[in-house]
């Protein structure tokens, strides 16, 4: 008998094996009833004999070996997608997951070598649905990473609104507290206090735009006629306010008029030269220049003394969350997005962003364009 055959005959018997093997996976199988163990692996399975009852060339062979098998476009989902969501959604773990195709595999296998003598024929079908076998937990994999990055990115999005309120209300107290003229200590306790929620608010505002980008929303800008000279001096001097210790320098030329989102772009600054205060030579002197060229362009510059950073990791700069050889200090307070968040911003206005390391200084650059590339389409 061929196993296509064997599958279909004696489904019961190998479904009973994998309800066996389910329920031992905790803690997601706990109070699971016997059916929902079962899901679609009756499903599954038919999917699988039919496949080894279907001829196939050595290529198509060789593509569904690596999880490659083809797709029949708007197609709905395979028994072993709906599978996975199924999972993800009753709290199984991805090990967990392809522990079971494994428990099925060898489940099958067992069972049917113990119901026939092996032939040629036999090896065929054991190099046939051991690629079947693969090809659906290609399948079960990729779609249950797409269930738990979709579950994380909300739960990111709603804990980034809840914690907007109670932190505005510890700002707000704090900035009540340093207004009263209480004492020396109350004020420096206050003070600390409005710092400390400064430095919350922007992780909480890079978290909340990296999640946007990963559910594909982008960084949200409203685009308004200024000279950005006004917004970026303004910020400069809230950045010198909260880091007293660092000298940072601006310095304006050329025609710098045109249409962006000021506060977006305040954002972009404060997380270069925060990265700039993090990762250059402590005491130095931060370089920020602000010039209109004389085309369609404005170039913001951030420029700090420091060792020249690797060439391969140039290339890596502007990944989410990724950081630097940093102190225990510095990684507290980033999450590895800032520089991705500037990218973001960049890319929402149509410009982009660089960077040059060399001779002991690092250089960011914004090119920004003056008007909306979209509107002039």
């Amino acid at each position: 008998m061929r196993l296509a055959e064997f599958i279909l005959r004696d489904m019961e018997p190998i479904l009973v094996e994998w309800d066996a093997f389910a329920a031992t996976l905790l803690p997601g199988a706990r109070g699971m009833t016997p059916l929902a163990l079962r899901d679609h692996a009756q499903h599954i399975l038919e999917a699988v004999a039919k496949d080894l009852a279907t001829p196939q060339t050595r290529h198509e062979q060789t593509e569904k070996s690596k999880g490659r098998g083809p797709r029949v476009a708007g197609a709905p989902q395979t028994a072993a997608e709906s599978h996975a969501v199924l999972r993800a959604q009753s709290g199984f773990d991805i090990n967990q997951l392809v522990a079971e195709y494994r428990a099925l595999r060898a489940s099958v296998l067992r069972l049917w070598m113990d119901d026939r003598r092996l032939d040629p024929s036999g090896i065929e079908d054991i190099v046939r649905f051991n690629e079947a076998i693969d090809q659906a937990v290609a399948e079960s994999v990729s779609h249950f990473h797409v269930q738990v990055e979709r579950a994380r990115n909300l739960l990111l999005g709603m804990l980034g609104h809840d914690m907007r309120s109670p932190l505005q209300t510890i700002r707000l107290t704090a900035s009540y507290l340093a207004a009263l003229n209480a004492g020396e200590h109350v004020s420096v306790a206050a003070a600390r206090l409005i710092r400390s929620g400064s430095a919350m608010q922007a992780l909480l505002d890079d978290l909340v735009d990296f999640n946007r980008t990963k559910l594909g929303l982008g960084i949200n800008i409203v685009r308004s006629h200024m000279d950005l000279a006004a917004p970026v001096a303004d910020e400069l001097e809230q950045l010198r306010g909260a880091n007293p210790h660092r000298r940072i320098e601006l310095t304006v030329s050329g025609d710098c008029r045109g249409q962006w989102d000021g506060r977006r772009l305040q954002q972009a600054l404060r997380n270069l030269v925060s990265n700039a205060i993090a990762y250059g030579t402590p005491g130095s002197l931060i370089r920020v220049s602000l010039r209109g060229d004389e085309e369609a362009h404005v170039h913001l510059e951030v420029a700090n003394s420091g060792q020249p950073l690797d060439p391969s990791a140039l290339g890596m700069m502007f990944d989410p969350l990724k950081r630097g050889p940093t102190d225990a200090e510095r990684d507290e307070r980033s999450l590895g997005l800032g520089l991705f968040i500037v990218n973001e911003i960049a890319r929402a206005h149509g410009g982009e962003v660089t960077v040059h390391s060399h001779a002991g200084e690092t250089t960011f650059t914004l090119r920004l364009p003056r008007h909306d590339p979209a509107a002039s389409c």
